[in-house]
């Protein structure tokens, strides 16, 4: 069982990319969201991957964060919902955005993504409703934590937090805040240290 890649992005195409792990080209499908976090070809990238075999097919699934897997496994155990619809849905909205929907009841929002009709889009929200809250990424809800890209400042900076022993839930929580506060391009510093005054608050 594959579950991740690191590796370097060898091309891309509308719905898929391929990553070079040591001279071995993997197809990695994945939605548009995961795309645009991959960069550009000869990056090296980090992919969360969802292996699918079946009696015809065999396809490796890729996802720039672990939140978007477990959203897509989530997605997927619903009758109707395929690995294609998943990542339609994945594409049109981000993790916090689809969590929100679920918790929410709003099957207009699930409703968006391509292929998604009314009816499905019903059966998604209901089924994960509540499961939603199981779920934690999205920042400023009391109890939820944020998903940060790997490589990212935020990340590094809930890896430190963790490091300094802080618990990984109390660690995701006050960069979240620090995010809100100090904006997306804040530096590993700059975060580190708001953070703290809000972990230890």
């Amino acid at each position: 069982m594959i579950a991740k890649l690191t590796g370097l992005l060898d091309d891309t195409g509308p719905d898929w990319a391929i990553i070079d792990v040591g001279g071995v080209g993997y197809l990695v499908q994945c939605s548009a969201r995961t795309l645009g976090h991959l960069g550009i070809r000869g990056d090296r990238v980090v992919v969360h991957t969802e292996m699918q075999v079946s009696e015809t097919d065999q396809r490796l699934i890729g996802f720039a964060s672990a939140a978007e897997r477990n959203w897509f496994r989530l997605l997927t155990a619903i009758q109707g919902v395929g690995s294609k619809v998943a990542l339609a849905i994945l594409s049109a909205l981000t993790t916090e955005e689809l969590q929100r929907a679920c918790a929410g009841g709003d099957a207009a929002m699930v409703a968006r993504a391509n292929g998604v009709g009314p009816k499905l889009a019903s059966r998604i929200v209901n089924e994960l409703k509540d499961k939603a809250g199981a779920l934690p990424v999205a920042p400023g809800m009391p109890g939820l934590t944020i998903t940060a890209p790997p490589g990212s400042a935020s990340a590094d900076a809930v890896s430190a937090l963790q490091n300094l022993g802080f618990k990984p839930p109390v660690a995701a929580t006050a960069v979240g805040r620090a995010v809100e506060e100090l904006g997306e391009d804040a530096g590993l510093n700059d975060l580190v240290r708001v953070a703290l005054k809000r972990a230890a608050g």
